[in-house]
């Protein structure tokens, strides 16, 4: 396997060659839904994620459990 395998597909929009690994990428999606009352509702049932530790197919995975529901919500006063 070459180098360019392992290597992500980059990103495309303005703001691509900012987004490098995970962290980015949320940084990136709560900016954009900063400011316009977003709320998102997930609801789980016995579901498994792995949580990839890195960028690639062999990259170390977090193993998380979710039973409910998660919210995510994004405000520009931290008081809300």
């Amino acid at each position: 396997m070459t180098d360019l395998q392992n290597d992500p597909a980059p990103a495309s929009g303005p703001d691509a060659h900012s987004i490098q690994d995970w962290t980015d990428l949320g940084k990136e999606m709560w900016s954009y839904l900063t400011g316009k009352s977003a709320v998102i509702d997930y609801s789980f049932i016995d579901m498994t994620v792995e949580v990839p530790r890195d960028i690639g197919p062999d990259a170390p995975r977090a193993i998380w459990k979710l039973n409910g529901t998660l919210r995510v919500t994004t405000s520009e006063n931290p008081a809300d």
